[in-house]
């Protein structure tokens, strides 16, 4: 049963926006599963370039479905913003579905957000402020508001009063703010549900019908796996699990639709906010790749932190995910490096480890052990056939395989759809 999973293999940002549009010429759905508008999904192609942030990096084939999963948090001012974006470069939004069981982000969501990183000052975890950890917290306090409440005004509207008198107490007695209106909250729900009724349905028959029918569905991860609620760098982490194992849940999958769970890499590593990150390039190097490589948050515009590849973290990011094919992408930003670190291990305490420790206090006392490789003059980008590369680039893709222990099934040369190596199928 044909579900394939592509999910981020490090800390987010590793372009699976490209790689998802590009496999979605063989699928009939893109589904996404957690994470809300915090990630942002670049993608170009012959239709112009597009950040996606909630819809589905498929969208921009017509015969592809994009379902919004029960496991994402929908903002829903950003998700009408992205469907005007999409109709005015000529998309019909009609592909697209949202879970009825997916919870909205309030205002109140967001106000939280951003008081509560204000709150934690130089400790600040680094989140976008976008309101998605509180609306988590909501929808796990079973105090959350589902999105297919908006079909159902009546309902809603005896619940509100509740829930907004709930969050001024926290507003004004912990955080010291104005206390919300709830006339101003009445009259965004009034203005989203005529915008989003004819997206919203049960969407978890849709998928299974897909797969039983033999059809190829995508499973579209949002951040990274290092970002996971429960297997990444926390406190230093998203607030879902977009590891494989929130697939399942985030769509009602069983572990048997499975076909396939691929990790995307870059062929170094970035990340976005605080946390520890071992490998970390902070000098001239480090300045260079980002803006060579235009490292900067699709979401926030933030500058992304820049570092070496971190193959203690990739190996324990297969590990939790069960890979069974990587992704890599970005190879054309190592072009004309006299020489590419890659860590295949730690130091801590003075002592060689080679398990990737998500205790962040443990990691951040950890200390890279590199392999130094030869780089490659001339350039990769663009490159379609892997026999064009050169060979300090080819013999750079071998190492990061066996040190995965994971074959790679494609390489990204570029940013647009055409600039790609396959050297395996994904979807079969």
């Amino acid at each position: 049963m044909p579900a394939y999973a592509v999910i981020g293999g490090q800390w987010g940002d590793e372009g699976k926006g490209k790689i998802i549009d590009y496999l979605a010429a063989d699928a009939s759905i893109v589904a996404r599963y957690s994470g809300g508008n915090n990630a942002g999904h670049t993608v170009i192609n012959d239709l112009g370039e597009f950040k996606f942030h909630l819809i589905p990096s498929g969208v921009c084939w017509p015969q592809t479905i994009n379902v919004i999963g029960n496991g994402v948090v929908v903002d829903p001012d950003g998700f009408i913003e992205e469907i005007r974006d999409i109709e005015s470069k000529g998309i019909d939004p009609s592909t697209i579905v949202i879970s009825d069981r997916a919870h909205i982000v309030m205002p109140y969501h967001v106000r939280l957000d951003q008081l509560e990183e204000e709150r934690r000052g130089k400790d600040a975890i680094g989140t976008t402020g976008r309101g998605i950890g509180p609306a988590y917290l909501d929808k796990v306090a079973r105090s959350g508001i589902r999105i297919g409440e908006l079909l159902d005004m009546e309902d809603l509207a005896l619940r509100l009063p509740d829930i907004i008198e709930r969050k001024n107490e926290v507003l004004t007695k912990i955080y010291g703010a104005d206390p919300i209106d709830i006339e101003d909250i009445y009259a965004r729900v009034r203005e989203w549900a005529p915008e989003l009724s004819s997206f919203i349905r049960p969407v978890e028959d849709l998928v299974a019908a897909a797969i039983e029918n033999g059809e190829n569905v995508i499973l579209e991860g949002a951040q990274g796996a290092l970002l996971d609620i429960d297997h990444g760098t926390y406190p230093y982490v998203t607030s879902s699990n977009p590891t494989v194992g929130g697939a399942l849940t985030g769509l009602g999958l069983g572990p048997r639709a499975f076909g396939g769970v691929a990790g995307v890499f870059k062929a170094y590593c970035t990340r976005v906010g605080a946390g520890p990150f071992p490998t970390e390039l902070t000098g001239e190097l480090g300045e260079r790749i980002r803006n060579i490589a235009g490292e900067f948050g699709a979401t926030t515009g933030r500058p992304r932190r820049v570092g070496w590849f971190d193959g203690v973290a990739g190996r324990y990011s297969a590990r939790v995910n069960g890979f069974d094919s990587i992704i890599i992408t970005r190879l054309d930003i190592l072009d004309n490096v006299d020489s590419v670190n890659v860590c295949v291990a730690y130091e801590l305490d003075g002592e060689r480890i080679e398990q990737f420790p998500i205790d962040s206090v443990l990691l951040e006392r950890c200390k890279p052990i590199y392999e130094t490789l030869e780089g490659w003059s001339g350039t990769t980008a663009g490159i379609t056939d892997a026999d064009d590369l050169p060979a300090g680039a080819r013999r750079y893709v071998e190492f990061l395989e066996s040190l995965l222990g994971v074959e790679a099934a494609i390489i990204s040369t570029g940013p647009r759809r055409e600039e790609t190596i396959t050297l395996k199928p994904v979807i079969s």
